[in-house]
């Protein structure tokens, strides 16, 4: 079985600009994903995908393969599930390479470790479904209290029916994250999404799911960063 590991790292973001290989506790942020997946030792290859030259160049220079650029879905709009795909046709046209399963790893979640990929894709493995999403469970932010509020601040609770129960009687609620994201190629090149019939989730703790996509995001994983290293 060949497994590949597919890092999409569009450039041009706008709320971090450079985000992929802005510096991340002394590292560009993508060198975190590459590493964790090449320690992992569960992909013949670690591939990112890239419209970005200087992304490609820095991504190589930490370890990743990039046989070629990215060719569509380098738009604000398109899923990244599209820019997954399109890695694994080109492997097929271009390098003559088909992969069994494939994982996507976002590189803007730079606190999941090569631990956590080797879990999740046990998880996966010992599964029968054609997908996975990586997620983790809510902890001080109750989703059950969430309420929307009109022009004159008023809440209108979404979960009404929760107000009147206990918070530890409510049940575990989850949140998907970018962190691991596993498929069957096959399965994924046919519905161009993980989302796809029958997919599970996979839940991680929740300090190795913070996506990072705006300053506040960067100052909170940097935070968790330190206190992790503390705690070894």
């Amino acid at each position: 079985m060949r497994n590949i590991a597919i890092i999409p790292a569009r450039g041009g973001s706008k709320r971090l600009p450079n985000k992929n290989i802005l510096d991340f506790m002394g590292k560009p942020m993508i060198a975190w994903t590459i590493e964790a997946a090449l320690e992992s030792e569960r992909f013949q290859r670690v591939l990112v995908s890239t419209d970005s030259m200087e992304i490609a160049r820095v991504a190589e220079a930490c370890g990743s393969s990039v046989p070629f650029l990215r060719k569509t879905a380098n738009d604000d709009h398109s899923p990244v599930s599209l820019a997954t795909c399109a890695a694994l046709q080109q492997c097929i046209e271009e390098i003559g390479e088909t992969n069994d399963i494939v994982a996507q790893l976002m590189p803007n979640t730079p606190l999941r470790t090569a631990k956590d990929i080797s879990q999740a894709m046990d998880s996966f493995l010992e599964k029968s479904a054609p997908s996975q999403i990586s997620c983790f469970r809510f902890g001080w932010m109750n989703p059950w209290w969430a309420v929307r509020l009109d022009a004159a601040c008023r809440p209108a609770p979404m979960f009404p029916e929760a107000k009147q129960t206990r918070s530890q009687d409510l049940p575990a609620l989850y949140c998907p994250t970018g962190a691991i994201w596993v498929a069957k190629s096959d399965k994924l090149l046919e519905y161009k999404t993980f989302y796809m019939p029958d997919h599970v989730f996979y839940a991680l703790p929740w300090q190795s799911g913070v996506d990072i996509d705006d300053d506040d995001d960067l100052s909170m994983a940097k935070a968790v960063f330190m206190m992790r290293s503390q705690s070894l």
